[in-house]
């Protein structure tokens, strides 16, 4: 596609999806949107942020060792 005829809701979700794919936090990528909260990115672009929640529960499973089912270091 020829970005020239990218839509603005389009240059906007790739807006998210670029900050989300490089680690920036939720409630930046809220604030940079101009949302009151994360919910409504959230809900808005669920799947341009799908990497930062990935992120999370990986980040859950080393904290948590589901093996063992006990804290790890």
């Amino acid at each position: 596609m020829n970005p020239g005829e990218w839509t603005p809701r389009e240059l906007r979700h790739s807006f998210v999806s670029l900050l989300s794919d490089n680690g920036i936090p939720l409630e930046e990528i809220s604030r940079l949107v101009g949302h009151s909260s994360t919910a409504t990115t959230e809900a808005v672009y669920r799947k341009q942020i799908r990497p930062v929640l990935e992120t999370g529960a990986r980040a859950m499973d080393r904290i948590f060792d589901r093996e063992e089912g006990k804290f790890s270091d």
